[in-house]
């Protein structure tokens, strides 16, 4: 008993120390505004080189850009880490505009050239951050819309026959035309960012003296028209001169600073998306509203006849569900192994429902993915205890009695799996050169919340679970184990997954395409109500169908339905790895081998942790029904 204090307090001091480590670090979700005076500096910060087609991020100065004395990361919590922001040579001051500002003069040899080259034929963007909001390129709808939206990053450079030569050339965007938007403080004459603009060009600087203070005779306050389309682009070959330069402009707006994401996130959705998902929220809930109000009807009808027979009429009409009561509540196959699937699903549904609404409640920006990621991550190591209480809980309902290697079993079966995958995969990008894999502090980080904080929390969880009296049986069990009769094909196992996966699918693919669309197509998603309204019917769905099948099943007199059960509602993510191979020959344009890896290794482990959340909710709904509908019968 003594050990078992000394764990706990053990547990509950690395809780207190990682929930201020929280605190902290949460302030970076929801960044507090920033007022801003004119003359006050404007540092730029550089982010990585993203591309749609490869997936594989480069940190920014992995090509010869123009470099500080002195480059130093950005780091505000895990997230950022994977992010990588940096200090850039791109710097001003509030409301001073600037026009062509040079930033440095650089030569490119063979290997420089080549990596630009190699960038600009992948399609990589250049990310840059201001007050931590985003460059974005302006850009128009195409079907007529007035209205602009935003493109995420510039292109490095494009390809293109210039003065009628015989093939494509590359060029390099080595000018940068910013434009920064403000909303004007009138009572404190200060000002807050509330967006950033980028205008990339590709100029052939023509210069005589490289001494002079202004030495570009191609942009200057003179010549700036030039900028503009007339000038001569900038190629990429090796033993070439390329400089960068950069203008500045400021335009007062009237958007407000809380609303300043708001035109970001335009960039990936439409009407049509709106449409949708209430279409589909109607469409579930009258189907809903419909199997709940036939299986109950019935049910309800088989307990009221069976309740109404004579003791004497009780043999010979005891039909379907009601003739197995001695046999529904044996405890099945592998019984340790399901409750430790429950409690990984209970904690993935606490991380969920936990990252949904801090995000509902605005403290996660959508602007800032670094901090999403980290109160996955934290969130993820706190429900532990959840998942420990859980299944040390079941596991003691089905009269089992090592609820430790229970327990241990919950805390390495998920996360191992899920960490093998990452750790191969990381260390295919780190073999590609790419900055996207994980540093050895952030790894070090991940293992000491999974080690430090959800392993003992799982323990302390399991602990409390198994002392807890657990509900006792409606009905008692037989000894000697029934025979389940030969099911016609409707009622076997692997129509009824099937059938009931595709259904509990069905109702969120939508969102699933707008979230892959965010993560593999660099956009941003913020329409985090309706996700949680979607996730709400993807847990009335799961638990719905499960029910009718598990009441299908139970008419046929198999009582085998706690695995089939759990597999009803998880083979959806057997469609949802199907739908993302889907997804990536129809809407990805990735061609490396190591990228395609990557997007099938992550989507792996996301199906996997939709099959552990989607079959805990099923199972849970269909151990409520089973309870239900036979503690309502009268059994001597």
């Amino acid at each position: 008993m003594d050990h078992l204090g000394s764990m706990i307090s053990v547990c509950i001091t690395i809780i207190i120390i990682f929930f201020f480590f929280f605190i902290s670090s949460s302030q970076s979700f929801y960044l507090p505004p920033v007022d801003f005076k004119t003359g006050d500096p404007l540092q730029v910060k550089v982010n990585k080189l993203s591309s749609t087609k490869t997936q594989l991020p480069y940190d920014y100065y992995s090509l010869r850009y123009c470099r500080p004395g002195h480059i130093q990361n950005t780091v505000e919590n895990v997230g950022d880490v994977l992010r990588g922001d940096r200090n850039s040579m791109y710097t001003f001051h509030m409301h001073e505009e600037l026009a062509c500002k040079v930033v440095c003069r650089i030569k490119l040899d063979a290997e420089s050239a080549k990596n630009f080259k190699e960038k600009i034929d992948d399609e990589y963007r250049v990310n840059m951050i201001l007050d931590d909001m985003p460059v974005a390129v302006l850009r128009q709808r195409h079907y007529g819309s007035q209205s602009a939206v935003y493109e995420h990053g510039f292109h490095v450079g494009f390809k293109a026959i210039y003065a009628g030569a015989p093939e494509e050339k590359y060029f390099i965007n080595n000018h940068l035309s910013f434009r920064v938007l403000y909303n004007k403080n009138l009572e404190t004459d200060s000002a807050r960012i509330v967006g950033f603009e980028v205008t990339p060009h590709s100029i052939n600087h023509e210069y005589k003296d490289w001494g002079e203070t202004n030495p570009l005779s191609t942009c200057n306050e003179n010549t700036k028209s030039m900028i503009q389309g007339s000038s001569v682009p900038q190629t990429v070959d090796r033993n070439l001169d390329v400089v960068f330069t950069y203008d500045v402009t400021f335009k007062e707006s009237d958007i407000k600073w809380a609303s300043r994401s708001d035109a970001y996130l335009l960039m990936n959705g439409d009407e049509l998306h709106w449409f949708s998902i209430v279409n589909s929220l109607i469409i579930v809930l009258l189907l809903s509203g419909m199997l709940v109000m036939i299986v109950m009807r019935i049910v309800y009808k088989d307990i009221s006849h069976f309740n109404q027979l004579d003791l004497q009429d009780e043999s010979e009409e005891q039909t379907g569900w009601k003739v197995i009561h001695g046999d529904v509540f044996r405890a099945p196959v592998n019984s340790r192994l399901l409750c430790v699937y429950v409690g990984t699903g209970v904690q993935i549904l606490g991380m969920t429902l936990a990252t949904m609404i801090f995000a509902l409640l605005g403290f996660l920006s959508p602007l800032n993915r670094g901090g999403l990621m980290t109160a996955m991550v934290v969130f993820w190591a706190f429900m532990g205890l959840l998942a420990g209480f859980s299944s040390a809980h079941l596991y003691k309902t089905l009269k089992g009695t090592e609820w430790k290697k229970t327990a241990l079993e919950t805390s390495f079966m998920f996360p191992s799996i899920s960490f093998a995958v990452f750790f191969i995969l990381n260390a295919l990008i780190w073999r590609e050169g790419s900055s996207g894999g994980a540093l050895v502090g952030t790894v070090f980080v991940l293992v000491c919340l999974w080690l430090g904080v959800s392993v003992p929390l799982v323990f302390v969880g399991s602990y409390f679970g198994f002392k807890k009296h657990v509900i006792e049986d409606p009905v008692k069990t037989n000894k000697i184990p029934r025979q389940v009769p030969k099911q016609p094909f409707h009622l076997k196992p692997v129509f009824s997954i099937l059938i009931g996966g595709i259904v509990s699918f069905g109702v969120v693919y939508i969102e699933v395409f707008y979230v892959l669309t965010s993560v593999w197509l660099d956009q941003f998603y913020d329409i985090v109500g309706f996700l949680l309204i979607a996730f709400v019917i993807l847990i009335f769905t799961c638990a719905e169908v499960t029910i009718v099948f598990c009441y299908f099943q139970l008419r046929g007199e198999d009582y085998n339905w706690w695995w089939r059960a759990y597999l009803t509602a998880g083979s959806s993510a057997l469609y949802l790895w199907l739908y993302s191979v889907f997804y990536f020959f129809t809407k990805l344009n990735i061609t490396k081998f190591v990228s395609s890896v990557m997007y099938f290794g992550y989507m792996l482990i996301a199906s996997y942790a939709f099959f552990a959340l989607t079959g805990t909710i099923g199972f849970y709904a269909c151990l409520w029904f089973v309870r239900k509908i036979y503690s309502s019968l009268k059994i001597d």
